[in-house]
């Protein structure tokens, strides 16, 4: 793991996160996490292709997936498939603590038979953005069980792999049912979203406006509206503005520089219109919260 980006989402040029593997010779990233209001890590909509596995050990918390959002609480899991846009939120003013799992489905493709057979049919499917394992049934304890001890192993490459592989055939038994238990349909305009959100992520330090959002799609203003308001859940705007004090709050935590200094790298036009656009999201000043940090 590079140490140098933890907490961080670098994204590639196409928008799609690079994931900070545990080891760069083996695209795998465990961790034990936790959530709660306001953290920098929460409300953060990115998508990769590896697949993501979350389990909730203790408390509540939530997923976001292609805007529909999902409620966790202690012994539940989701899976989100390959590419699909997603976050972390936290419920009910309270404190989650889980198991994360991102790995690469190139693990699993030991040969064009499995690929085909056990791995595409369930990463390419549109109508398939993301599992879910709750309540009393078979498949929730026995994921829960694969999942809560993978940071002890973390380390050991082969060992991941074969956990992965058991987890992934309940995934499979599960997809097998998924379609006859809820009707999640694919939006067509998801590629437009992500190409407005990576916009943002490029030009975050420039004058933006929703003009300038919506023409990096092609779409109308009013379209981008919806858009953003469908996948995160919020305005254009306040989705830039967000972004903004995410980065001023990563220099804050990381970094010497004055407020003047941070104001001029993150967009904004002034130390005070900074502070007061931080505290909305933070509910502290950038002084306050750099003080958390010391």
């Amino acid at each position: 793991m590079n140490r140098d980006v933890m907490g961080l989402i670098i994204k590639r040029d196409d928008g799609s996160e690079i994931v900070n593997y545990d080891n760069p010779s083996f695209p795998s990233y465990i961790y034990d996490g936790w959530i709660k209001p306001r953290v920098t890590w929460e409300k953060v909509p990115h998508f990769h292709e590896d697949i993501e596995i979350v389990t909730v050990k203790s408390g509540k918390m939530a997923y976001s997936v292609n805007g529909r959002e999902i409620p966790l609480s202690a012994g539940d899991t989701i899976m989100v498939n390959s590419n699909q846009i997603h976050f972390s939120m936290s419920v009910e003013d309270m404190t989650a603590q889980y198991v994360i799992f991102i790995i690469h489905p190139s693990v699993l493709m030991s040969s064009v038979a499995v690929e085909m057979q056990a791995v595409r049919p369930i990463i390419d499917n549109p109508d398939l953005p993301y599992l879910g394992f709750w309540g009393i049934n078979e498949y929730t304890k026995e994921i829960y069980e694969l999942m809560k001890d993978l940071p002890e192993i973390r380390q050991d490459a082969f060992k991941v792999t074969m956990r992965f592989f058991q987890i992934w055939e309940v995934i499979r038994k599960k997809a097998g049912h998924f379609m006859s238990e809820e009707e999640v349909m694919s939006d067509p305009r998801m590629h437009l979203f992500k190409t407005m959100m990576h916009y943002i992520s490029v030009n975050y330090k420039e004058s933006v406006t929703l003009a300038d959002i919506a023409a990096s799609a092609s779409v109308s203003k009013s379209l981008c509206n919806v858009l953003f308001n469908q996948y995160v859940g919020e305005s254009p705007i306040n989705y830039l503005m967000h972004f903004r004090c995410r980065k001023v709050a990563e220099y804050l935590r990381s970094t010497p520089m004055t407020l003047t200094e941070i104001a001029q790298l993150t967009g904004f036009n002034g130390v005070s219109y900074m502070s007061e656009t931080f505290r909305k999201f933070f509910e502290s000043s950038p002084r306050e919260y750099r003080k958390q940090f010391a």
